[in-house]
C-alpha cells in the first residue's frame, strides 16, 4: 500500500520545499533520508528543481530561490480544480496566496492559507500524480496542521475540503469521510489524512510535513551533524517516537518512527 499512482479529491498528495539555495537543501535530505536527487530545472527557468526519489519513485521535490521570504516544506491537496477550491477557502476565510497558475506538467495549482495564516497548497493533477511512495521510512507520511485555533480550523477545512475533525487528547485527527488510505497496520483509522495539534513553541501557525525514519534519535543526530537544528528532541507520543527538525536553511519539519515500540 506504499506505492501511490494518484489520489481522490481533498487529500494531500505531494510536498516540496522552497528554499533561498536549492542545491545544498537537496544534498542535506539526500544524506539525511537517503534519498536519489535528479535536477529537473526546466530550460530557462528562473528557478532550479531538483526530484527526490526513494527506490526510484518520487517523494518530494526541492526548488528556489525561494518565492516566499523564509524557507518552508508545503504540501498539497489533490483537487479537481485549482480554481474553485481558491474561490471555496476565500470564501470560508482564508486567502489567496498565489492564483492558481499552471505547471509545467499541464496540471494547475494554487497557494492558500487558513484563516490564522497557515499556508497549504493544491494540485489539479497533470501528468504528475503526486507522492508515488508514502508511510515507509524515508517517505512522507503526514502532514500536521500546528495552530492554535483548531475549532477555526475545523470549520474551514471542512468548508473547503469536506474534512471533519475528531479530538484525540491534545490533538485532532482529520477524516475525509469514505477515504480508504494509510496503511492496514497503522494506529489510526485509514480515512485520517492529517492531523491537527497545538503549535510548538514560538513557531507560528503553519503546515509541516512528517517524514517516517528507521531511528528518530539516530536521524534528530545526522541532521544537526549535517548543519541542521533539532528544534524538539525526539520524544515519545501513544503512537510514535517524533523529533522536530530544521534543515540548514530554516524549513521545519518532523519524523517519526511508528509503531509498537517505536
Amino acid at each position: 500500500m506504499s506505492e501511490r499512482d494518484g489520489y481522490q479529491p481533498g487529500v494531500p498528495c505531494w510536498v516540496d520545499t522552497w528554499q533561498p539555495d536549492p542545491e545544498p537543501a537537496a544534498r542535506f535530505y539526500a544524506e539525511l533520508l537517503r534519498w536519489d536527487v535528479e535536477e529537473t530545472t526546466p530550460p530557462d527557468s528562473p528557478r532550479r528543481h531538483f526530484m527526490c526519489r526513494l527506490r526510484g519513485r518520487d517523494v518530494a521535490g526541492v526548488g528556489g530561490p525561494a518565492p516566499a521570504p523564509a524557507p518552508a516544506w508545503t504540501t498539497y491537496v489533490w483537487v479537481e480544480s485549482a480554481e474553485e477550491i481558491a474561490a471555496r477557502a476565500a470564501a470560508a476565510g482564508g486567502s489567496v496566496v498565489m492564483e492558481p497558475f499552471d505547471m509545467l506538467d499541464g496540471g494547475r495549482g494554487a497557494l492558500l492559507a487558513d484563516p490564522a495564516g497557515a499556508v497549504f497548497g493544491v494540485w489539479q493533477p497533470g501528468r504528475h500524480r503526486g507522492a508515488q511512495l508514502v508511510n515507509e521510512p524515508g517517505a512522507w507520511s503526514m502532514s500536521l496542521l500546528n495552530t492554535s485555533y483548531p475549532e477555526r480550523a475545523a470549520v474551514f477545512y471542512g468548508a473547503v475540503f469536506g474534512w471533519k475533525a475528531e479530538g484525540l487528547g491534545d490533538i485532532s485527527l482529520f477524516r475525509l469521510p469514505g477515504y480508504v488510505g494509510g496503511e492496514p497496520q497503522q494506529p489510526v483509522p485509514r480515512d485520517v489524512i492529517a492531523v491537527m495539534a497545538p503549535p510548538y513553541e514560538g513557531v507560528a501557525p503553519q503546515w509541516t510535513n512528517d517524514f517516517w525514519v528507521d531511528d528518530t534519535d539516530a536521524t534528530a543526530s545526522r541532521a544537526a551533524s549535517l548543519g541542521g537544528a533539532v528544534i524538539v528532541a525526539p520524544y515519545d507520543t501513544p503512537f510514535s517516537r517524533n523529533a522536530l527538525l530544521a534543515d540548514p536553511q530554516g524549513a521545519i519539519f518532523s519524523v517519526s518512527k511508528v509503531g509498537p515500540k517505536a
